[in-house]
């Protein structure tokens, strides 16, 4: 895994699978890494992994369980129960963690099966949260080497601090600069930036100087 200025390398124990440079370590998310580094001492060989889509939340699913061979269920909250029980049941007999990732977790999430609740109540939470300055930096910036792009320091200073911070917007602002910088045949610089978060509606460009 890579570092950059504003994040912070995974420990070398940490398993390398596939993609997994792209999942950032930061206060945002640090609390679901140790929970999984420590997995150990979980109560039940299971967890429910929540927080906003487009988080990493399945990455570090993905790579825990490979780690271990555990089991992963995608979008728990909405799987078949009864799968969902004998799934919990099987993790405990077998010793091989199970990892449910969800966008609720009880009691906004309430199963109907009254068995699978009972277990659900035992059963401990991750929790990634929105990102912080430096995660949603880092977010963005790597958004734009996907694409090839590099945004310059004081153009990324700029996003930061007009725009609200979440998974969900970093990916919708790299978009619309993206977009305008083509359309507009303009390099990467910050009144491109400026001009392209202006027009998408992004920012009010009154006072954005």
């Amino acid at each position: 895994m890579t570092a950059g200025k504003d994040q912070i390398a995974l420990p070398l124990d940490w398993p390398q699978a596939q993609d997994d440079s792209r999942f950032i370590l930061s206060d945002a998310n640090r609390a679901a890494f140790d929970h999984f580094r420590n997995w150990s001492l979980w109560p039940v060989k299971a967890s429910l992994l929540t927080g906003p889509r487009r988080s990493g939340r399945s990455l570090l699913a993905r790579a825990f369980c490979e780690r271990v061979g555990g089991r992963l269920v995608e979008q728990a909250d909405r799987h078949d129960e009864e799968a969902l029980f004998h799934a919990w049941n099987s993790a405990q007999d077998s010793g091989r963690p199970l990892v449910m990732v969800v966008d609720e977790v009880p009691p906004a999430w309430t199963p109907a099966l009254p068995d699978l609740r009972t277990r659900l109540a035992v059963t401990p939470v991750a929790r990634i949260e929105q990102p912080d300055d430096a995660l949603f930096r880092s977010v963005i910036r790597l958004l734009f080497a996907d694409r090839g792009l590099h945004i310059p320091d004081e153009a990324l200073r700029f996003v930061a601090e007009r725009v609200e911070r979440s998974y969900f917007n970093a990916e919708r602002v790299v978009e619309a600069i993206d977009r305008f910088a083509i359309a507009e045949r303009a390099r990467l610089t910050l009144p491109t930036v400026r001009r392209a978060l202006g027009e998408g509606g992004l920012i009010d460009l009154r006072g954005a100087a």
